[in-house]
């Protein structure tokens, strides 16, 4: 790996952690980590991109507090909205799938962003489901939707905007 790749994966690790901690805190807390993912992916591309992601995540795993919260450590992915971290993996590897097999332009970075957010919404709202089910009793798939996947929609489509927005001028920017 070159020290410039190293470096961008390094930012693009801390830009995630620094997303997550503006937080309006809710069942899922709303956070600005799919907007770093977003744009951690189309910056790097999906090999660096997952791997920033990848980063993330294991400095959260060892307690450093980066997620949500200012939380971190192995717990964190222990609890409801675990599934909703190892979703964000998820997303990074889905856009990475859709950058091999299609290539890297505008449009194939929505559709893969927009089927990367779908399989974050199911990868954590069934974990969800599995672990409130499992420690506080049953809950409905429906309320489970309403509390952690509909409020999300609008928002996360403005940031998935955004972070195309941002990707274009960065990229001329910083030569990538």
């Amino acid at each position: 790996m070159k020290t410039k790749e190293l470096t961008l994966t390094g930012i693009m690790a801390a830009l995630i952690a620094l997303c997550a901690w503006l937080t309006i805190p809710t069942t899922v807390p709303f956070t600005m980590q799919t907007f770093a993912i977003f744009l951690a992916v189309g910056l790097l591309g999906g090999r660096l991109g997952s791997l920033a992601v990848g980063v993330y995540l294991l400095l959260g795993a060892v307690g450093l507090p980066v997620f949500s919260g200012f939380q971190g450590g192995v717990g964190a992915f222990a609890g409801v909205t675990g599934g909703y971290l190892i979703g964000f993996l998820l997303m990074a590897l889905v856009m990475w799938l859709g950058e091999r097999l299609f290539g890297a332009g505008t449009a194939v970075f929505l559709l893969s962003g927009i089927a990367a957010l779908a399989v974050c919404y199911c990868f954590g709202t069934v974990w969800f489901l599995l672990l409130y089910t499992s420690t506080k009793g049953p809950i409905s798939l429906w309320t489970v939707l309403w509390s952690c996947v509909i409020p999300f929609l609008i928002p996360d489509g403005i940031k998935l905007a955004l972070a195309l927005l941002l990707r274009q001028r960065l990229r001329n920017a910083l030569k990538l």
